[in-house]
């Protein structure tokens, strides 16, 4: 019997690598930190930042249309920077500390401070989220069938921290004040930081996630090492992306509100490009490629239009909550938004465990009817909210149930859809192209957040009382909720019926 005691990186918890949960736990309270100042964001603009603006809730669903969009683009840059220079490790320590300074200088009560914090929250995310999710994956060896599930506890963690953070953050800015609440998710940030480094420490991760091995991060670019000049250039690059972020300028068109947003415009230019060159890749492309290609291009459609719609919940639908939903004595409207995080980690294991027993005998739907179904979810999700009005009181609240059921469904909508969509694009795409067609799966989130902003305008409620409510704005807000339904519903029932057609093209691909 040997007693020669296994070095830190090859030791288990629960059958898994126990740098696993020391991943677990750095992104549980990066989610923290993020969610947690997610919850406040768009009340802080409506009610601080765009208070003495009749537009208020128009601007406030520009920048935070443009935040959201250029959050998910940094992921492709970062991700990038961290294959060819900086390494996993690097990147992720980078990372969170650029998104802690961010956290705490949203602290300060000031409007370009506001917008510079904004801007460092932007590039920290370029760098760690891509990488703490890959990190997970270098873990297992190839084919080790333990990863999925491994993969589905980290998962579990991001969700543990999108429900918690909302609760305590938005009680502490309704207790305390606005930046108490900021401040704690950057302590959050923080603490996510301090149990990466820890595991670094320990030696739980090995030699995995260093720099790539081809010396680039040494390497000299103008005299400065690449290691040195990339966090530099990040550091620079927050007072460009705050001015963009500050780009916004309403301006009167024929009696309706149109924004000069520089973020929507080069938004714009990298969709017809992406576009473009996907109808290069076509073009190139042998006939079954082609036909992969279409379905993989169909399926990053659809999921722009459910994030779209789902990402509502930090803009409009917290709006709502905060204007047209009785909450007194269950939770503040910013503590709303932990609602979607509590379905899914109730859902998340009764779901799988599901789609596991109807494979077993042969009936687990095939992709293309799981997408259809998770659009059909959550347009049912928004038709709740839309007759929410008939049950409004003398104030024009609507009951919280409605909030929590509209919740449960949007949550069923993105079990459905969100787990198979990444492994269907690295499936269906030719294997020289799969790194591309990555980025612009990333990227559709990034355009989802433009879906966002173009919902957010067209509900946007004209007014500086700091207590807009009342029956005039649940009428923007329910005939809103319909339309969005209807568009949901309709592409839903779309992607149903072509779900034969879809299957075909798909061929072997699941």
């Amino acid at each position: 019997m040997s007693n020669t005691v296994k070095p830190a990186s090859e030791r288990e918890i629960l059958g898994h690598p126990q740098g696993l949960f020391y991943l677990f736990f750095a992104e549980l309270w990066e989610r923290f930190s993020f969610y947690g100042m997610r919850a406040l964001l768009t009340l802080y603009m409506v009610n601080v930042i765009f208070e003495a603006l009749a537009e208020r809730d128009y601007a406030t669903a520009a920048v935070y249309a443009s935040y959201g969009s250029l959050v998910y683009a940094s992921t492709v840059i970062g991700g990038k920077i961290s294959d060819s220079i900086l390494g996993m490790r690097n990147s992720i320590f980078l990372g969170g500390i650029l998104m802690s300074i961010g956290h705490f200088v949203l602290a300060i009560e000031n409007d370009i401070a506001f917008f510079l914090a904004l801007s460092f929250i932007i590039v920290g995310n370029g760098f760690f989220k891509p990488n703490i999710s890959t990190f997970v994956g270098t873990l297992y060896e190839k084919g080790d069938p333990k990863k999925d599930s491994g993969f589905t506890i980290f998962y579990m963690g991001i969700n543990i921290g999108g429900w918690v953070a909302p609760l305590l953050c938005g009680w502490l800015a309704a207790t305390y004040g606005w930046h108490y609440g900021f401040g704690l998710a950057g302590i959050g940030m923080l603490t996510g930081l301090i149990f990466f480094w820890s595991g670094i420490k320990k030696g739980v991760f090995g030699d995995k996630g260093m720099a790539p091995e081809d010396g680039s991060i040494n390497k000299k670019v103008v005299g400065i090492k690449q290691g040195i000049l990339v966090p530099v250039l990040a550091v620079l690059s927050a007072p460009i992306i705050a001015y963009l972020l500050s780009s916004y300028k309403a301006v009167a068109t024929d009696g309706l509100l149109a924004d000069q947003n520089i973020v929507n415009v080069i938004f714009k230019f990298i969709g017809i490009a992406v576009l473009a060159y996907l109808g290069y890749i076509m073009f190139k492309a042998t006939l079954d490629e082609r036909k992969k290609l279409f379905v993989a291009v169909l399926i990053t459609f659809f999921m722009t239009i459910f994030w779209g719609f789902h990402e509502l919940s930090g803009s409009v639908i917290t709006l709502f909550a905060a204007r047209n939903v009785s909450l007194d004595g269950i939770m503040t409207a910013a503590q709303t938004n932990s609602l979607n995080s509590m379905w899914i980690i109730i859902l998340a294991i009764p779901i799988s465990m599901m789609w596991t027993k109807l494979a077993k005998s042969g009936k687990n739907p095939r992709t293309p009817y799981k997408f259809g179904l998770g659009l059909l979810f959550a347009g049912i999700s928004f038709y709740i909210l839309a007759i929410s009005g008939a049950s409004a009181n003398d104030n024009g609240l609507v009951p919280f149930a409605y909030l929590l059921l509209m919740y449960f469904l949007l949550s069923v909508g993105e079990l459905f859809m969100s787990p198979v969509g990444l492994s269907k694009i690295t499936d269906l795409s030719p294997t020289r192209i799969v790194a591309f067609m990555m980025g612009v799966w990333f990227l559709s989130s990034a355009f989802a957040f433009q879906v966002v902003g173009f919902i957010g305008k067209q509900l946007a409620i004209e007014s500086t009382d700091a207590n807009v409510g009342g029956f005039d704005t649940l009428t923007v807000y329910t005939e809103g909720f319909e339309l969005i339904a209807y568009y949901s519903i309709g592409a839903g029932l779309l992607v149903l019926i072509a779900s034969p057609l879809i299957k075909k093209l798909m061929g072997n691909v699941h």
